[in-house]
């Protein structure tokens, strides 16, 4: 059992790999054969992953050598809090987006469907990847890889119009690449290591110029991802990808690697002590929180649902990089945690969108009157997730709300409570709309009952209940926020005793 548990992380990167070959090698004609690998490799990345969850909060740390490219320099992989958190979630909800994958695309009458499973199943090796990183050079090769892998995704409509926004996806994919090679490589001249350590390795002795060069190269590689303003524009227009790549790569998986990224470099790279003395960390929260309110506004502008919901992603995702920022424990927690209650919350939401378009082919928030009475089920689903972006209790996110909240008032930062408080009203405002058109209006053409098919349904379901779930007992599930506490325990010193 040792040697299953310090192979695992390893096996959880190779599982979809392998599917990624299996998946194109049986064919279009064979599909429920070749939907099997899919779930297959789903079950088994997450139950390699899940395995490891008591041993990393008992303090094991499950760390393997993969390659020496030269003296102190080659590929690692070391299963933190920090990564544990984003693996255990990103896998968890791929068993679901498998499923509903499998609805979406048999419904929709979707092309190349091998091509779509097989990179889907390879952007989960490669987050799953940098999850595992031990050391940065590890983590930018999987960031690389998950840019590439994206690519197929974002065209995947084959239309003149998604190929020209695949290329500015991968101007944007490119640019932040370029940006992390050249931090890493800057860093490792000036230290001569780059494994990761809880506090930061970086000192100030490095002088400013040096440390705020580093910072700016990782800002920008981290921030197009993460979607912090001004370097967003891909992530609303890479909505044209099918739905469950918008559900899983952009509210899970590609997004958050950019937020994850964050959380290694300020937690794991610079440290908070020497990320807050040479004022970065108010430099990187004025961004975060502009761009919180500014995505916001433009949310409640956009008719399109994909379109609304993908500027709310932008909200959110600096909600987890002001956190970061603010430097101290209880923000970074709720930051921490917001990682897994947004994946929860949006992907449903995401989710949602993608049933009503197959089902009934409207895209636009205003072609939903009544449509609540004809999809009771995928309606209510949506008006949980809604809330719970908004910060309403008993859903995820008003605990990782409270945590962030709190963590402003710590730091002394009451600006930064504004930005919090204000933007939980633009969330309900641009989208709790959305679900009493749906049930207090009326349409000829939603009338009777009639949902998508249940490989859409379930996972949707099952998805609401995990954002519920996670504001009744944080911890209830995969515990979640233990973890989240562990991360900040580690980067900060502080311990919690007051559990969830």
């Amino acid at each position: 059992m040792d040697q299953l548990l310090h192979s695992a992380p390893l096996l959880a990167i190779l599982v979809s790999a392998l599917a990624a070959v299996a998946v194109p090698l049986t064919g279009e004609k064979r599909r429920n054969l070749r939907d099997t690998w899919t779930i297959l490799a789903s079950l088994l990345k997450f139950a390699f992953v899940a395995m490891m969850i008591p041993g990393v909060l008992a303090g094991e740390r499950y760390e393997m050598d993969l390659l020496e490219i030269a003296p102190g320099i080659g590929l690692a992989l070391k299963v933190d809090p920090a990564g544990l958190l984003f693996a255990t979630s990103a896998s968890f909800l791929w068993i679901l987006t498998s499923f509903y994958a499998i609805g979406y695309m048999r419904g929709g009458n979707e092309r190349k469907q091998s091509r779509f499973f097989s990179m889907l199943a390879v952007c989960l090796s490669a987050t799953i990847g940098l999850c595992f990183a031990g050391n940065l050079l590890t983590f930018v090769l999987f960031y690389e890889i998950l840019s590439v892998a994206t690519y197929p995704l974002v065209i995947h409509a084959g239309s003149e119009k998604a190929y020209r926004i695949g290329r500015q996806y991968l101007i944007y994919a490119i640019t932040a690449g370029i940006a992390l090679v050249g931090g890493t490589a800057l860093i490792y001249a000036l230290t001569g290591t780059l494994d990761f350590q809880p506090g930061g390795f970086l000192d100030a002795g490095m002088g400013a110029p040096v440390l705020w060069t580093i910072f700016g190269l990782f800002a920008l590689g981290f921030g197009v991802k993460a979607g912090v303003m001004p370097l967003q524009s891909w992530l609303p227009n890479a909505m044209i990808a099918p739905t469950p790549v918008s559900a899983l790569l952009h509210a899970v998986a590609v997004v958050k690697a950019g937020v994850f990224g964050f959380v290694r470099l300020v937690g794991y790279v610079f440290g908070p002590g020497l990320f807050g003395d040479m004022g970065a960390a108010t430099v990187l929260a004025v961004f975060a929180a502009a761009t919180i309110l500014l995505a916001s506004l433009i949310a409640l502008t956009k008719d399109d649902l994909k379109a609304r919901l993908a500027y709310s992603t932008v909200g959110h995702l600096s909600y987890i990089v002001l956190g970061v920022a603010l430097l101290v424990p209880q923000a970074m927690l709720g930051a921490a945690f917001h990682m897994v209650t947004h994946a929860a919350m949006k992907i449903t939401l995401f989710f949602c969108a993608g049933a009503i378009y197959v089902h009934t082919g409207k895209k636009k928030v205003s072609q939903l009157d009544g449509i609540g009475r004809q999809m009771p089920v995928t309606l209510g689903a949506f008006g949980v997730g809604a809330v719970g972006l908004a910060g309403v209790p008993l859903v995820g996110g008003f605990v990782s709300k409270w945590y962030l909240a709190v963590g402003a008032v710590d730091a002394g930062m009451l600006i930064f409570l504004g930005v919090f408080l204000v933007s939980g009203l633009l969330n309900a405002a641009y989208l709790v709309p959305i679900v009493t058109r749906a049930f207090f209006r009326s349409s000829p053409e939603h009338t009777g009952f009639n949902e998508a098919s249940l490989l859409m349904v379930v996972p949707i379901f099952v998805t609401m209940l995990l954002s519920l779930l996670l504001g009744i007992h944080p911890d209830g599930l995969f515990q979640f926020f233990s973890i989240s506490e562990a991360i900040v325990e580690a980067v900060t010193g502080t311990s919690f005793t007051g559990g969830d």
